[in-house]
C-alpha cells in the first residue's frame, strides 16, 4: 500500500506543473468582478468533472488498466479534453513512468485539464471505488470466489474486457500506423511507425522462438524510445 501511493506522489511531481494555477492566479488579479467569478465557476466545474469522470471509470473498470483505457479514450475524446494524438503520446508516456497505468493516466490528464489540484481530483476518483469495494470484500466478504454467483458474474465479464482491450488495441494501432480516426478520415500510412512496428514485433518474434525468452517490457519501452530518436529525430 505505501508503494502504491508513493507511485501516485511521483505522478503528481511529474505530470503537476503550475502553469494552470498561475494563469488562473493572473485572471483573478484583473478584469471584470463579473468575468473573474464566472471563470472561478468554470475551474472550479473543471475539478469536479475530472472527479466524477474518474470516479466512473474507476467503478465500472474491470481487467486493469488495460480495460480502462477505452473507457478514458471515450471520456477524453468526446469532452475535447485531448485530441486522438495527445491521447496516444499520454498513454506512451503513463506506461513508461513509475507506477499503475490508471493511476498515470488521471494523474497525467488531470494535469493537463487543472493543474496540480485536477491531477489530485483525478488521481482521487480513479483510485476511491477500487479502494472502497476492496476494503468492503476484505471486512465483510472472506472468501468471496466460493460463491457461485461471482464466479458467474466474472465468468460474464471476463469476454467483455478482452473485447474492450482488443477493440482499444485495433483502435490505436489503425490510428498510429495508418492515421485511421474514424470513418469519414483519410487512411494515411506513417512509415516510420510501420518500420518501427515490425522491428519490435520481429526482435520479440525471434527472442521467443529461438532463444525461449521474452523480451521484457522496459526493454521494449527502452529500444521503441531509441528507434524514435532515430528516425524522428534526425
Amino acid at each position: 500500500m505505501q508503494v502504491y501511493f508513493k507511485c501516485i506522489l511521483l505522478n503528481f511531481a511529474l505530470f503537476a506543473g503550475y502553469k494552470f494555477e498561475r494563469k488562473n492566479f493572473k485572471l483573478f488579479i484583473g478584469g471584470s468582478t463579473a468575468r473573474n467569478a464566472c471563470s472561478m465557476r468554470r475551474y472550479k466545474m473543471i475539478y469536479i468533472e475530472l472527479f466524477l469522470n474518474f470516479l466512473v471509470i474507476g467503478a465500472v473498470s474491470f481487467g486493469g488498466g488495460y480495460g480502462m483505457i477505452s473507457l478514458v479514450r471515450e471520456t477524453v475524446l468526446s469532452r475535447g479534453w485531448l485530441t486522438e494524438s495527445e491521447f496516444m503520446s499520454f498513454i506512451a508516456v503513463s506506461e513508461s513512468t513509475p507506477g499503475p497505468l490508471a493511476v498515470n493516466m488521471a494523474t497525467f490528464i488531470g494535469s493537463s485539464q487543472g493543474g496540480m489540484l485536477g491531477a489530485f481530483m483525478a488521481t482521487l476518483g480513479v483510485v476511491l471505488p477500487s479502494f472502497v469495494i476492496i476494503l468492503i470484500i476484505a471486512a465483510v466478504l472472506k472468501n468471496l470466489l466460493k460463491y457461485a454467483g461471482v464466479n458467474a458474474v466474472l465468468s460474464g465479464i471476463r469476454p467483455c474486457i478482452v473485447a474492450m482491450i482488443i477493440a482499444t488495441a485495433i483502435s490505436m494501432g489503425l490510428n498510429t500506423l495508418f492515421g485511421f480516426v474514424d470513418y469519414t478520415s483519410r487512411i494515411a500510412p506513417d512509415l516510420r511507425s510501420m518500420i518501427i512496428f515490425m522491428i519490435l514485433f520481429a526482435v520479440s518474434f525471434l527472442l521467443k522462438k529461438i532463444w525461449k525468452r521474452k523480451l521484457s517490457p522496459i526493454l521494449m519501452i527502452v529500444l521503441s524510445a531509441v528507434l524514435g530518436i532515430v528516425f524522428w529525430g534526425f
